[in-house]
């Protein structure tokens, strides 16, 4: 790619270039900043750049490192408009055209850019005065990447890397370079919402730090001087708000040649260089350090600083192997958040299933309550999952819709059609003109000839000199004839001739078209691919979602399964405490019964609650779902005295009848009541449970029957 209109190898030219770039109204640089009189070896250099620059091509492919060592050098001021143009490839981009209609629109960044211009360069003539023309052109550059990139919108800090640009070039040059930046230099990442790319960069700076400067490292570790508190900056702004402005431009230079390298190399040889210094300082010190005393280290110029950041190592392999590491890294922290989350939403469930529960009260209802918050979680995630569908769709549509409009022709391609029509119809008319000549000349000839063919019928009977006049009209007929023919032939070509430059201009412009149509598939393609990429890691995403959510699904199933083994064992034992409670409230009754009342009405009262308690241990057996036991029909007391061998039966006073079914021991005051399984098998009972109750040894009945 040559730039004939730009430099020549002589210097003279090479001021008229710069001359007229300073006073034309399109570039942003002012007047000031040219040199007056340039040395023997700024000329030279000069005529450098202008070989370079005319052949960009050749230089690019087969000088690369010379290239590079030029650009390390310096870009001399007047080449770097064109030169970082080239370096990025920003010089021919189709989304300059629509530069000027992105203008036009509203961006919702409008405020944020708006509060921030006057931030930006506060101290440079071309910005520090309010509403001026350098405030104006870097809002507009501002908002119309705002409304190209709507997922990064605005962010602080890109702003001075765009009036770095506007210094250089025009406001759509400016544009272009910095769509560029943002696309290809991982400045689009940085500068995302959730900045992980700038994450990264911490993560990397601050292992460079740990394996060339360890002590430093400790020495920040022990003051909590976190990495971002100090380099944060330099990466968002290429050291354009740390460094003194013509510093941070040589930087820029090589940033635009090698990329984000340079901030890792130059930012290694800062801390190298002040290393001593900021041993000697606690965390407060060493900020004012960095904020105050090295910007001022670098006055006397970039050329130290540039010198030692390549003697810094820097290790390509080893910075994607630690940027793999600090993937691993996020993601296990992701997930453990979401673990976290997860856990947080249990018990926050399981307080509100504890606190419903308690509210009622009854154990009983705890399964239908689980089974209704069940149902509940699978509607809220069939909805949440319909919300998504409908979000897919709508998105699905506004890309059609944007295709649809990129696919129509715009104002430019309307009018050079309309052109085209006009002519078309300006050449039909002039053709139907000729044809409308034709026939009239065709329908003269007719005549002429028909009065002709009236005159030679009676030319046998005329004389000779009448017949030579007749002769003499023949011919004088014969000429017109071809003469007739002549012109229609001439007519004709001049017909196939309008047809020929109709179709022409038609396959001209179809061509045109097709070329345009050419360039915009190749955008397409380009964006297309983005989003492919972007589809890919959303596909990624989606799968890892996917696999959390089939987790977390497994590990609530679970949850609901140990949660309903512990109900039922706390269910279990709720029944055996009620029962214990019931058999102590009824040995206390037998007591207290025993020794006041009389044994009759006792053993009556005694059958009730027997019953009762049957009952209750059917109902209790018929909820858990258990087998039914033995159980009594009858209680027999047999009251043996010490060392008595022999059961006494009472006598028909008491009115109870005797049974061997149970019998009592007497030992030590209290008496042991239990069934007789041997008499009660013959019998045939069923029953075979054992019912121990104590009584005082002072009864004065003998046998009890119930």
């Amino acid at each position: 790619m040559s730039f004939p209109w730009l430099l020549e190898t002589d210097s003279k030219s090479l001021r008229s270039v710069n001359g007229s770039r300073r006073n034309s109204g399109s570039s942003l640089v002012s007047s000031s900043s040219a040199s007056s009189n340039l040395s023997h070896l700024e000329e030279d250099s000069w005529i450098l750049w202008g070989r370079i620059v005319n052949e960009w091509e050749d230089v690019r492919k087969k000088k690369e490192k010379q290239l590079k060592e030029l650009v390390r050098k310096g870009v001399p001021h007047h080449f770097r408009a064109i030169v970082w143009q080239l370096l990025c490839n920003a010089q021919n981009l189709p989304i300059k055209e629509q530069y000027s209609e992105l203008l036009k629109m509203t961006s919702p960044c409008e405020k944020l850019i708006r509060r921030d211009i006057a931030r930006t360069y506060p101290e440079h003539e071309f910005f520090k005065e309010k509403d001026s023309l350098g405030q104006e052109v870097l809002f507009n550059v501002m908002k119309a990447y705002s409304l190209v990139d709507r997922e990064v919108g605005y962010c602080q800090g890109s702003a001075f890397i765009v009036g770095l640009l506007l210094m250089q070039m025009p406001e759509e040059e400016a544009f272009c370079v910095f769509v560029k930046l943002m696309q290809e230099y991982r400045l689009r990442e940085l500068f995302k919402p959730s900045m992980a790319e700038l994450g990264l960069c911490m993560y990397q700076f601050e292992c460079m730090i740990q394996e060339q400067l360890p002590e430093l490292h400790v020495h920040f570790q022990a003051q909590s001087f976190h990495t971002s508190m100090y380099a944060s900056s330099w990466f968002l702004t290429i050291f354009l708000t740390s460094f003194p402005l013509p510093v941070a431009t040589r930087i820029f230079d090589i940033f635009m040649c090698e990329g984000l390298e340079i901030v890792f190399r130059v930012g290694m040889a800062i801390l190298q260089m002040n290393q001593a210094e900021l041993m000697q300082l606690d965390m407060e010190g060493m900020l004012q350090h960095f904020q105050k005393v090295i910007p001022h280290q670098l006055d006397s110029g970039p050329d130290k600083v540039i010198q030692a950041a390549y003697q810094v190592k820097y290790n390509a392999k080893k910075m994607k192997k630690l940027e793999k590491e600090y993937t691993t890294i996020k993601t296990k922290e992701m997930e453990e958040q979401v673990e976290i989350k997860r856990l947080r939403t249990e018990n926050r469930l399981l307080k509100q299933r504890i606190d419903t529960l308690e509210k009622k009260g009854n154990p009983r209802y705890t399964e239908e309550s689980i089974l209704q918050l069940e149902r509940e979680l699978v509607q809220a995630r069939l909805k949440e999952a319909e919300s998504q569908c409908a979000l897919k769709e709508m998105q699905d549509k506004i890309l059609y819709m944007e295709q649809r409009n990129t696919s129509l022709p715009d104002e430019n391609n309307v009018v050079r059609l309309q052109e085209e029509l006009i002519g078309v119809k300006l050449r039909e008319a002039e053709a139907l003109t000729g044809l409308k000549e034709l026939r009239q000349q065709v329908r003269d000839l007719e005549e002429h000839w028909q009065r002709h063919l009236a005159r030679t019928a009676g030319r046998w009977k005329d004389s000779p000199r009448k017949n030579a006049a007749s002769e003499l009209q023949d011919e004088l007929m014969s000429v017109r004839l071809r003469e007739a023919e002549a012109q229609a032939e001439l007519r004709e070509t001049r017909q196939r001739m309008l047809e020929l430059e109709t179709q022409n201009q038609i396959h001209s412009n179809q061509l045109r078209r097709a070329e345009l149509e050419a360039r915009n598939l190749q955008d397409r393609l380009h964006v297309l691919s983005n989003q492919n990429k972007m589809l890919h890691s959303e596909l990624q995403e989606t799968k890892r979602k996917q696999a959390e959510i089939e987790c977390k699904n497994k590990e609530e199933v679970m949850a609901v399964r140990l949660r309903e083994a512990d109900n039922i064992a706390a269910m279990a034992e709720l029944q055996q405490q009620i029962s214990e409670l019931e058999i102590q409230k009824e040995e206390g009754k037998v007591q207290g019964q025993l020794n006041n009342t009389d044994s009759s009405q006792y053993i009556r009262d005694l059958k009730d609650q027997i019953a009762d308690l049957k009952h209750e241990i059917r109902c209790l057996r018929g909820h858990q779902g258990l087998p039914n036991q033995h159980t009594f029909d009858g209680i027999h007391i047999v009251n043996h005295y010490g060392g008595d061998n022999e059961s006494y039966q009472s006598s028909d006073e008491d009115g109870v009848k005797l049974s061997p079914h149970l019998t009592t021991h007497q030992d030590r005051g209290r008496i042991t009541l239990h069934p007789n399984l041997e008499d009660s098998e013959s019998e045939g009972d069923e029953e075979g449970d054992a019912l121990r109750l104590t009584v005082p040894s002072n009864v004065s009945h003998k046998t009890t029957t119930v």
